[in-house]
């Protein structure tokens, strides 16, 4: 009981900063991708086994401050939170940054006295790519048509496409989806969460139509199937990461829900999946 207490304040805390910082938009919105960004990176960097002492230390930090220069960066471009001049030169300097990163990240693995250096460096690439990168890329949805209805609705997606398939898969799961990664998934489950997020993706238009104005029910259901898909494949590739590595949860930062990354990795899938298909709604229909 005292666990589900805990969880239940803990996932309340949650959902209330997303919703929070995606209405208010703005700065709001770059202090929480930046919050995301930094949990995520030392989390992800402590599950992979990076080396005890100063590289360890110095790695993670130089990591962290190549995921904010990453993040930060997509966020100030993307919304225009500068002047135009202002967003044209930090641009090229957020840029410039990042490169640098990439070079003293490299060159700081050749002083690492590990048995394979070139393991924790790849680590290191890798969760630019798998975090920093899909974080700041959450900021193109403000460029999109109604596009912070768009990215509010694509958490709310996320979040009723997992409780879907857990109940579905809990009452009907007998067919295995993934056993050699994640055995407690099923199908019956993922269809439930698929039938969970279409649901939602009508209701949204019938009673919020108002924030979709830019498009039609298929669209907004198109979207839904994408992310129920994706949110899945996004579990189970952080599953695949903690199989990998023989760990249960990614960390215990927050009480009944495990790891910050345990939180998000739905999420790191869906941005640039679902950014794709907006794009290429907006673009050709």
């Amino acid at each position: 009981m005292k666990n589900l207490v805990k969880r239940s304040l803990t996932g309340i805390i949650y959902v209330a900063l997303i919703v929070g910082a995606v209405l208010a938009g703005g700065w709001w919105f770059v202090g929480l991708v930046s919050l995301f960004a930094v949990l995520a990176i030392h989390e992800f960097g402590t599950l992979c086994n990076a080396s005890d002492g100063g590289e360890k230390v110095i790695a993670q930090t130089v990591d962290i401050v190549g995921a904010l220069i990453m993040s930060v960066g997509l966020c100030c471009v993307n919304m225009g939170l500068l002047t135009p001049h202002t967003t044209a030169v930090l641009g090229g300097t957020f840029f410039t940054m990042y490169l640098l990163y990439l070079v003293v990240r490299l060159v700081i693995q050749l002083y690492s006295r590990e048995a394979s250096p070139l393991t924790n460096l790849a680590y290191s690439y890798m969760g630019q790519l798998y975090i920093a990168l899909p974080l700041g890329l959450m900021s193109m949805y403000y460029t999109l048509p109604d596009g912070q209805a768009l990215l509010l609705a694509m958490f709310v997606m996320i979040w009723l496409s997992d409780t879907g398939a857990f109940i579905t898969g809990s009452l009907l799961g007998r067919h295995k989806l993934f056993p050699r990664i994640s055995p407690g998934k099923t199908w019956e489950g993922l269809i439930g969460g698929v039938i969970f997020v279409i649901l939602s993706a009508i209701i949204m238009k019938m009673c919020f139509g108002w924030a979709f104005s830019s498009m039609n029910l298929g669209i907004l259901c198109g979207m839904g199937v994408t992310v129920a898909a994706f949110a899945t494949w996004g579990d189970l590739v952080e599953s695949l990461i903690k199989r990998t590595l023989g760990v249960k949860d990614s960390g215990h930062l927050l009480p009944g829900h495990g790891g910050i990354l345990d939180r998000i990795d739905s999420l790191l899938l869906v941005v640039p999946a679902s950014l794709v298909y907006l794009v290429a709604v907006t673009l050709f229909l």
